[in-house]
């Protein structure tokens, strides 16, 4: 055991057995031949997925489609809601939402976040009103 490890044989924290190994940047040799490898047959590589893909090969396919079109991103909606101060209106907004998404204004995924929303305000509203009631109850001096 030498100076430089600690009791268990271990080396001290901020310590290392190479001191002056790879430097800050410096790629691992196998990655760097592998990328170059890649960067010889890159062009045949790419034909002969795009081959494959246009033959029917679904995994081919999504390869190309995932490098092609990014991934779908949230969008902001805009759509136009009754007051959702109360409990009709969070229905009147519901059947709003249900109208949207089956009139292709939405998809239905949007339909399913928004109505998520606006399903937390009515909860949010029949928890407040649950809070009057009792507190009413209470200062009737009625048991709980």
């Amino acid at each position: 055991m030498t100076d430089e490890k600690g009791a268990a044989g271990r080396w001290k924290p901020g310590q290392s057995g190479n001191p002056a190994g790879r430097k800050s940047g410096q790629r691992h040799r196998s990655t760097v031949m592998l990328e170059k490898l890649m960067a010889d047959d890159a062009k045949a590589i790419v034909q002969a997925v795009i081959l494959a893909a246009s033959s029917g090969d679904m995994t081919a396919a999504r390869m190309v489609l995932d490098r092609v079109v990014p991934p779908a991103k949230d969008r902001p909606l805009s759509i136009d809601l009754p007051d959702t101060t109360t409990a009709e209106g969070v229905e009147r907004a519901q059947s709003a939402i249900v109208a949207a998404v089956a009139g292709g204004h939405l998809l239905p995924s949007e339909g399913a976040a928004l109505s998520g929303l606006v399903e937390a305000r009515r909860r949010s509203i029949e928890t407040n009103d649950l809070a009057a009631r009792i507190a009413a109850l209470e200062l009737k001096g009625l048991p709980k």
